[in-house]
């Protein structure tokens, strides 16, 4: 068992990882938290490192598109063989696998924000189900916690189409863009389904059972930890 005090002193550390140290529960709200990478004043596609859990500059961006909202991920989530065929199965398509990569979100505010690297605590309302080159690669659609604006949408439906139609065409163009720079040139991205909050939170759910195939709970990490760190050394 993990002991109580173990927990205490990790949650002292300078700063837990992004993806594997913070919870995207917020219990009793049906809210979770959100990982901002990106702002719509970024010209730099920006990322987290996954081994660091720093945030870095992928490369600069050659366009002058920009993404239209806060964009990040869903810490704890991992798009893998569960959001996979939940994908194939709604689109009927075969061959689909997960993208390996945190569940992608982009969180709707008229506040402006200055930068990313920072958590925010939104309302997953819809997503769009994008698919990349047979990946997986859905976009979770959230609305910012106590948004003057856009804070008490509950469903992707009750937002403004033009609002859908500018996620959508950031997000194909930008994969084109990308495309246009490669050797290959023909990028075969689309976004067959957009859907509500019924199904955003499904795709949530199943993203951290992926997540917890693959890295185990949080207790069983930290006990493991534990046991390393406790081990004694061979004399």
């Amino acid at each position: 068992m993990v002991s109580h005090e173990f927990v205490q002193l990790l949650a002292m550390l300078p700063k837990s990882h992004p993806w594997h140290g913070v919870s995207p529960h917020v219990v009793g709200t049906g809210m979770i938290k959100a990982f901002i990478e990106m702002v719509p004043a970024d010209r730099m596609k920006l990322e987290l490192d996954k081994a660091t859990g720093h945030l870095h500059v992928d490369r600069p961006l050659l366009y002058s598109s920009s993404c239209p909202n806060l964009y990040g991920f869903i810490p704890q989530t991992y798009c893998g063989e569960l959001v996979a065929e939940r994908c194939s199965k709604r689109t009927k398509r075969r061959g689909i696998v997960g993208d390996g990569d945190p569940l992608d979100i982009c969180v709707i505010t008229d506040s402006v924000f200055s930068h990313g690297d920072l958590f925010v605590t939104a309302r997953p309302i819809g997503g769009l189900r994008m698919i990349d080159n047979k990946q997986a690669d859905d976009k979770i659609i959230a609305v910012l916690k106590d948004d003057l604006t856009f804070g008490k949408i509950e469903d992707i439906s009750q937002l403004p189409e033009a609002v859908i139609n500018r996620l959508e065409h950031y997000f194909l163009s930008y994969k084109r863009s990308f495309a246009s720079e490669s050797k290959s040139k023909k990028p075969i991205v689309s976004i067959p389904e957009v859907y509500g909050a019924e199904e955003a939170f499904e795709v949530i759910r199943l993203s951290l059972q992926d997540y917890q195939n693959l890295y185990g709970t949080l207790a069983e990490r930290l006990e493991r930890l534990q046991q390393i760190l406790t081990a004694t050394p061979k004399a």
